[in-house]
């Protein structure tokens, strides 16, 4: 089961879209010497292709608002940065030529909208005209990282046997059910290793990093400049790390705590998670007109414990010909808590349950595991689990996540044990885990504007602080966002976009401690 903390933006998009459907009718300086030959590597940007079922599929992206199209390239990299003249592999990329004069372009800049195992090449033309002014000064470029999309994909189990593994229950009760829910672990692990057996050791956040570094170099620019979202934080963490005098503007939005392990963090979004429904709550009963899912914030909590409670019991029809179980009610529900935008699909989806109808919140759920319309799944939660595994060096078994679970269920009554027991996703994972947490110290950077959401469920606000010190004395700029939903940028808020506009396009870094409502 994938963590919730892991999706990606642009199944937020996916969402929407289908939901509108249905509701209608229902460190490294001695890497530039090593890869001199994959350095003078020229790009040959085209039209874009319609995306790849491991993208999420669908057909190429749309032109932008101005008529401009996307283009998009292949770079070559070393498939082991170990050794750098060895085999390669072929990352996607995909870019929007800046659009205003040529004489006042600073150069790319690259996003990575987090996962990890989120495609870029999907994601950023989906919401390409968010960033229009950025875009008068950058070309906007995104790319799906090694084990993504069209980059070495990942693959582990098909269409069918994924629809099948997100039936489980993934909150055990007995020993049978945990038996269960372990065995299924270990058979997706078992399906990653013989289908991917080649890239699952290349997948580490370190790798893609340096993939960074690379493309900063294809591209032409001394610096990168970066724009990393929720997952992204980290990779643009890491690679402040291993290459700090690289470093040019960048901006971390959504920001993943870099000093946590991979229990703390579990932790850590259980809480986060929790929060985010309180604030939903409240806010259904506090509008004018009566709040249809419940009488008092504690009402309408109660009466989802009680939902989940009854779908662990029976389950009812969801999408057809599949049912809505506790598991995929509980990951619906955590996917429209992503965005305030969203809360009114969550009313829609408990009041349709409520009534024995579970296919809003089925839809919720297929899109946090990257499953589209026509049953075909992205590769994200291979990927997720792919990175995740090759990144965290703890191993969890079922007796420690039990001993944990009083803790994680204080956390949270309604996700505590749905995240605790996701711990156990890297059991027998083939790979060794490559560290407790990422090392982002990156003396020598230059500022890096690092901004936390307090009403943020999936990367709880407290992180943007702990990255900032992480990243070191005058390097992390810490800046603070009075909302709701997962990441501050795309909430539209007028200080927030200033703040990250003055730095990225004018170089005007805020006064750290600066606070947006």
């Amino acid at each position: 089961m994938p963590n919730p903390s892991r999706l990606h933006a642009a199944a937020l998009t996916a969402t929407a879209v289908t939901l509108s459907v249905l509701l209608a009718g229902c460190g490294g300086g001695s890497q530039e010497d090593d890869d001199e030959d994959l350095r003078d590597q020229k790009l040959g940007w085209k039209d874009c292709p319609a995306a790849s079922e491991a993208e999420g599929g669908g057909g190429a992206p749309s032109p932008l608002p101005d008529g401009d199209e996307w283009q998009c390239a292949t770079m070559k990299v070393p498939l082991d940065w170990d050794d750098p003249k060895g085999d390669t592999i072929d990352l996607a990329l995909i870019r929007a030529e800046a659009s205003g004069a040529a004489d006042r372009r600073i150069g790319s800049l690259v996003f990575n909208f987090g996962g990890p195992g989120g495609s870029g090449v999907t994601t950023l033309p989906a919401f390409g005209q968010d960033y229009a002014k950025l875009r008068t000064r950058y070309d906007l470029v995104s790319f799906d990282p090694r084990g993504v999309g069209r980059s070495a994909p990942v693959e582990c189990l098909d269409d069918k046997q994924l629809d099948t593994y997100f039936q489980q229950d993934a909150t055990p009760d007995d020993q049978a059910e945990r038996t269960e829910l372990l065995d299924n672990t270990e058979k997706f692990n078992a399906a990653c290793e013989k289908h991917s057996k080649k890239i699952l050791p290349h997948v580490r956040t370190t790798d893609a990093a340096r993939d960074m570094d690379l493309m900063r170099q294809v591209l032409g620019d001394a610096k990168l400049h970066y724009f990393g979202i929720s997952y992204g934080t980290e990779l643009g963490g890491v690679y402040a790390h291993l290459f700090p005098e690289h470093v040019g503007r960048a901006v971390f939005d959504a920001v993943v705590d870099p000093t946590q392990t991979a229990e703390q963090g579990s932790l850590g979004q259980a809480e986060g998670f929790q929060l985010a429904l309180d604030n939903f709550a409240e806010d259904c009963v506090s509008k004018v007109e009566d709040c249809p899912i419940g009488d008092t914030a504690e009402d309408v909590k109660a009466r989802i414990a009680r939902l989940l409670k009854d779908l662990d019991r029976k389950p009812i029809p969801g999408v057809f010909p599949r049912e809505l179980t506790e598991t995929a009610a509980t990951g619906g529900i955590a996917q429209s808590l992503y965005s305030k935008d969203f809360w009114e699909y969550l009313t829609e989806g408990l009041e349709q349950a409520y009534d024995g109808d579970g296919r809003v919140l089925m839809v919720l759920s297929d899109a946090l595991n990257g499953r589209n319309e026509d049953g075909e799944y992205s590769n994200i939660t291979a990927a997720n689990v792919a990175i995740n595994c090759a990144d965290d060096k703890p191993r969890y078994d079922p007796a420690y996540v039990e001993r944990k679970l009083p803790e994680f269920r204080e956390a949270s009554p309604l996700f505590g044990d749905y995240l605790a027991w996701s711990m156990l996703s890297c059991t027998d994972w083939p790979v060794a885990g490559a560290a407790d947490h990422p090392d982002v110290s990156a003396p020598g950077a230059p500022p890096i504007l690092v901004i936390g959401n307090t009403g943020d469920p999936a990367t709880p606000y407290e992180g943007a602080g702990r990255m900032a010190d992480a990243l070191g004395k005058g390097v992390g700029v810490e800046l603070t966002y009075k909302g709701q939903g997962h990441g501050a940028y795309d909430s539209k808020n007028k200080c927030v976009q200033d703040a990250v506009h003055g730095y990225l396009l004018d170089g005007r870094e805020p006064a750290a401690g600066t606070v947006c409502s």
